[in-house]
This record gives C-alpha cells, sequence and structure tokens, in this order.
C-alpha cells in the first residue's frame, strides 16, 4: 500500500498534468514500481465509483428482468469500469511502440491512472443526485453531461502534456484511447447483461 504523502504528490502531478502544465511529470513516480503503484488509483477511485454503480444499479434492477440481486448488478458494473479503465492502457501497450510513443508510455499509463482518480471523484455530484434524486432526472443529466465534458478536457490537456509530441499526437492518442475505452465499455456491458436505457 502507498503512503498518504506519495499518494498526494502523484495527484497532485496528475492534477497539474490536468491543467495542461507538464512540469506535473516531476511530481509522478515514473519508476518501474511507480508505473505498477498506479493502479492503486482504482483502489483510491472505488469509494466514488461504487456510488455511481449503485445509483446505476436501481435503474437496472427495475427495468432486467433477471435472478441475480442488486449486489450482481453492481459487481457487473464494476467489471464493465474496471475493465474500460485498464483494457485500453492494455492495447496501448501494444501499439505504442509502433505508434512511436513508447518511450512515452509509462509516463502516460501513470498519469492516465492518477488522472483516472481524480475524474471519478469529479463525477460523484453526478452520482450522489441520480442515486438520492432520481425524479431529478433531467437535472442529473445535465451535471453528468456537465462534469463529463470537463473531464474529456481534463484527459485531453493530460494527454498531450504527457506524451509530449506536440498537439497532432496528443490529440490522436487521446482520441484513439477514447474510442477504444468505448468499445471496451460497450462490449462489456453487452457481454455482461447491462443495458442502460435513458
Amino acid at each position: 500500500m502507498l503512503a498518504t504523502d506519495d499518494i498526494e504528490q502523484n495527484l497532485a502531478g496528475a492534477w497539474r498534468l490536468m491543467l495542461g502544465k507538464a512540469d506535473g511529470l516531476r511530481l509522478l513516480d515514473l519508476s518501474a514500481d511507480g508505473f505498477w503503484n498506479s493502479f492503486f488509483a482504482i483502489v483510491i477511485a472505488i469509494p466514488a465509483l461504487i456510488v455511481g454503480w449503485v445509483g446505476v444499479s436501481n435503474e437496472v434492477a427495475l427495468q432486467t428482468a433477471t435472478f441475480a440481486g442488486r449486489f450482481g448488478i453492481v459487481v457487473r458494473l464494476a467489471t464493465v469500469d474496471i475493465g474500460a479503465w485498464v483494457l485500453p492502457l492494455i492495447a496501448l501497450a501494444l501499439v505504442a511502440p509502433r505508434a512511436g510513443i513508447g518511450d512515452r508510455f509509462v509516463h502516460y499509463v501513470v498519469a492516465s491512472n492518477w488522472t483516472s482518480a481524480i475524474i471519478a471523484w469529479l463525477m460523484l455530484p453526478a452520482a450522489l443526485s441520480r442515486m438520492l434524486f432520481p425524479a431529478a432526472e433531467n437535472f442529473t443529466n445535465l451535471l453528468s453531461l456537465a462534469v463529463f465534458g470537463l473531464a474529456m478536457v481534463f484527459t485531453w490537456r493530460m494527454t498531450n502534456a504527457t506524451i509530449g509530441k506536440g498537439a497532432a499526437i496528443g490529440s490522436a492518442v487521446f482520441t484513439g484511447m477514447f474510442f477504444v475505452s468505448l468499445l471496451v465499455l460497450f462490449s462489456l456491458q453487452a457481454l455482461l447483461g447491462i443495458e442502460l436505457q435513458s
């Protein structure tokens, strides 16, 4: 388990990268241990993610006739989200050397993991609104859309600052990872029988 100071330093570095400041990389642990330790960001994000899973499970449980209980639905939602977090990074590992960004792969994974933890917490107000005020669907959808847009801007800035090879390559990496994440997300939802209706 990471020390609190290490967690705070990595989160601070990710936040600076999210603001487009490349000096945030100096705060990240880019060693081999730092690479693997960055996946501890999933643990940091779990409490915020759980709120979202519970809120969504309330809707899914009403929409699907299944033998799985609510806990089973939450587990499937967790599998989808964790898969959409990790599997695109594995895909990037396979293509990064051929795409000319192999030297930035570790930087990107470490920064991306800690950034994803921050974004999970930024999404918490929308998740709480969905869970606590189900009747306020329009407000929740608007809030979710606004936070999602902000998260995309932050992620794009982090990607450009971390890849450090110009806006064109950074934007290409951002776009590629976004679409791979969507592909993994929708594929896992279909595989696990999660149907989300608007």
